[in-house]
């Protein structure tokens, strides 16, 4: 069922283009699956415009993008459905990511089409829709995919009826790219950005992501003072900027850095890295730490890092330990806000290097076997195709 051909089009979020030149998690996700998808099935990706892409192009893997502006993105993108369907196309399915509210207003321009709206975080909760329109919208859709079991109970929990609907579809990573530490192929890589970073002979902690206060860095910093007064050569990577690719300093990156001052040189910013650099930069890391203070729909940096082979050291919030399980392929950490317990998590992987490794190469194993792009693609037609039969029963 799921091998038939179909017509699919792939509307992302108006924050950053596809390909994911400028990161996001979801761009991450889209960029990664289309090679799959595109083998089998015809498909378009709507997303924002770029200076540095075209407006409109189709790859040689027979992709189309269309992109269009920021200002008044859902208009722009429901017209450009209109268009296709007065030249008298009809998409199988439209997966509307992580946008719900646009969903009418697409299926309004498409109305042929089934639909699917994914949710990367809680955007079915009270202040982000309302109630009239939630229960419109999933009315109006085929199937709802959620990146975690978690964020799909948070749907479920204000719309009812939304539950057989809800299917969890895992990210991914892409393990052609992301080699694991203990490969001799890393080593070079590894010594050189260890060099380039000044960390040559330090034991790396290495945190990924976002400069927010919900993204816990703070935390991570305040648990190295201990670290660093037991282990004389421990030292912290931080890899990020406020927003993606903007490294201004808002009130906060000015705070970290005011509290990374003490340290010296053993605490370490990046700045925002590329994302075509990401997976060689994990290589700097002996562990990787995910801080995460709020309710995390479940942090992609967990795929990748599992997919460097670094011991994962991630907090029990939201969806983050659906994949990571404690003293199996990483350590969660209960008390999130503690700096205490990511230093008892730090100090045990440095001072217990065997079981380090251990985890680290359980990750691997863990995203090798469920979370490569091949793995998610196959996810997503599996959905695509329950659609399109919910449809035909209907």
């Amino acid at each position: 069922m799921a091998s038939k051909r179909m017509n699919l089009a792939l509307i992302c979020t108006e924050r950053l283009p596809v390909p994911p030149i400028r990161g996001g998690a979801i761009q991450i996700l889209i960029g990664g699956v289309l090679p799959y998808l595109a083998k089998k099935h015809r498909v378009t990706v709507y997303c924002i415009s770029d200076p540095a892409l075209p407006d409109r192009e189709k790859t040689a893997e027979n992709v189309e993008y269309v992109r269009v502006p920021r200002e008044r993105y859902p208009y722009h993108v429901a017209a450009e459905l209109e268009e296709v369907r007065k030249a008298g196309t009809i998409y199988d399915v439209v997966h509307v990511f992580n946008r719900p509210g646009h969903v009418l207003m697409y299926k309004s321009a498409m109305p042929e089409s089934r639909f699917v709206v994914s949710l990367h975080n809680e955007m079915f909760r009270e202040g982000k829709i309302t109630e009239e329109l939630g229960r419109l919208t999933i009315r109006a859709l085929d199937k709802i995919m959620s990146i975690s079991d978690y964020i799909g109970q948070t749907i479920v929990d204000r719309f009812p009826t939304a539950a057989g609907k809800v299917r969890t579809v895992y990210s991914a990573v892409d393990l052609s790219r992301y080699t694991p530490v203990w490969e001799e192929r890393a080593q070079a890589v590894r010594a050189e950005l260890r060099k380039s970073y000044g960390l040559e002979g330090k034991r790396v902690v290495l945190f990924v992501g976002r400069l927010s206060a919900v993204k816990g860095p703070d935390v991570v910093i305040r648990a190295m003072e201990r670290v660093c007064r037991e282990i004389p050569d421990a030292a912290l990577l931080i890899v990020g900027s406020k927003w993606f690719s903007d490294d201004s300093l808002d009130e906060y990156g000015e705070r970290l850095r005011e509290a990374a001052e003490s340290f010296g040189d053993r605490i370490r910013f990046t700045g925002f890295v590329a994302p075509n650099r990401l997976p060689e930069t994990f290589l700097a890391g002996d562990v990787f730490v995910c801080s995460s203070q709020w309710q995390e729909p479940l942090a992609q940096v967990h795929y990748e890092a599992m997919g460097a082979g670094l011991p994962v050291v991630t907090t029990n919030r939201g969806g983050n330990a659906e994949i990571v399980r404690h003293g199996v392929n990483g350590l969660v950490i209960d008390d999130y806000d503690d700096p205490e317990a990511f230093a008892n998590a730090i100090l045990h992987l440095f001072r217990h290097p065997e079981e380090a490794e251990r985890l680290g190469r359980a990750g691997r194993a863990f995203v090798e076997r469920n979370h490569g792009f091949e793995h998610a693609a196959r996810r997503l037609e599996l959905l695509y195709a329950g659609a399109r039969v919910r449809k035909k029963l209907e």
